[in-house]
């Protein structure tokens, strides 16, 4: 009986492992056609990041992982931006857009940061409700790997620069 347990244990916790894409997925699929009502009230679109390397991170202020990956993500953009990327941190329909601004600001984010009102751009990109949700999107607007849960940043920078590179 014992090694059954263990059988068994090894396929929920890779059951759990996929349900939750702890590895990411791949895939190349298009991102969908979006329009980001950013902190100023401007407007992204997607198709205004076609030509640049883009992560698009869903996420909320009452999310703990959300805010300990946001100082990686700000030195992810850093680095990176001069070279042709993007960042777009898409807050979740349910985060009070008070919160969200006040969060922007004192933490004094270098990127865009989207308000999802209504969530429909999170119902666009896969029905997102696990946060954080991260994208990566390349410059033809394909996206490239989801990561559900905090990346792994050294594996996220090695594809940034490679898909830099492309």
């Amino acid at each position: 009986m014992p090694r059954r347990r263990t059988v068994l244990g090894v396929g929920a916790a890779l059951g759990a492992g996929a349900l939750l894409g702890l590895g990411g997925c791949t895939g190349r699929d298009a991102a969908p056609e979006s329009d980001f009502v950013l902190l100023d009230g401007s407007v992204l679109r997607t198709a205004d990041l076609r030509g640049k390397v883009t992560l698009v991170n869903f996420w909320a202020t009452t999310c703990v992982t959300c805010v300990k990956e946001m100082p990686a993500l700000v030195a992810t953009h850093q680095k990176f931006a001069p070279r042709g990327y993007e960042t777009v941190a898409v807050a979740m329909s349910y985060d009070p857009p008070a919160w969200v601004v006040n969060f922007a600001q004192s933490r004094q984010l270098p990127f865009k940061v989207a308000l999802d009102n209504t969530g429909n751009i999170a119902k666009a990109w896969g029905d997102v409700r696990l946060t954080p949700t991260t994208y990566l999107v390349d410059k033809r607007g394909q996206i490239v790997k989801r990561y559900v849960g905090e990346p792994g940043m050294d594996a996220l920078h090695a594809l940034i620069e490679k898909l830099l590179a492309a």
